[in-house]
């Protein structure tokens, strides 16, 4: 049996990869309620994205795919926390508060899934977003329900985590990576 790269294995999945101009570039938003068709079709594709991916790879720290991971240059996302916990969709998301206090922690990204890398993100964060109905929902996020958002949002904006690295930090081949299949760890605090 021939072992197949992680990031092949994404690749085959319908994710796209890092160096997509699409990747790059920032989404453009949902007008809504009027594209709410649209924007219940992306949500609809990218759940399907989410399922395919969940069936051939554990995601114990929780996982999420923006919509141009998928090749839609639109401002949608959906995460999957930890457990059985329900999905979060984010149409339109910003961040508009964050906390001083942050730590680094180890991310993966469906788009160069053969490395992890040390990312510094806010324990907390506060975000708008845009229900299916046009009004602005406002929730927070924190620890690793945070840096989950944060990353997708990134996706949203055309940034990819290794643009947060520390300067002179650089991702990890996945093989020396040794917290797979391991939530995040914060302090008790």
């Amino acid at each position: 049996m021939i072992d197949v790269r992680p990031s092949q294995q994404m690749r085959d999945l319908g994710v796209v990869q890092r160096g997509a101009g699409i990747l790059a570039e920032p989404a453009r938003a949902f007008d809504l309620p009027a594209e709410r068709d649209r924007a219940e079709d992306t949500v609809d594709e990218l759940f399907a994205a989410m399922e395919r991916i969940g069936q051939v790879h554990p995601f114990a720290k929780g996982m999420g795919i923006a919509a141009p991971q998928i090749g839609i240059a639109r401002a949608a996302a959906v995460v999957q926390p930890p457990g059985d916990t329900c999905a979060i969709i984010l149409l339109n998301p910003r961040i508009t508060a964050s906390s001083e206090a942050t730590d680094e922690q180890h991310e993966g990204c469906l788009s160069f899934f053969d490395v992890r890398g040390l990312v510094p993100r806010p324990l907390e964060i506060t975000v708008e977003a845009t229900a299916l109905a046009g009004e602005t929902v406002t929730t927070q996020y924190e620890r690793g329900l945070a840096r989950l958002v944060h990353h997708e949002i990134d996706h949203l904006d055309g940034l990819l985590y290794t643009a947060r690295m520390l300067p002179g930090s650089e991702p990890i081949p996945v093989a020396e990576y040794r917290q797979t299949g391991r939530a995040w760890v914060y302090d008790r605090a």
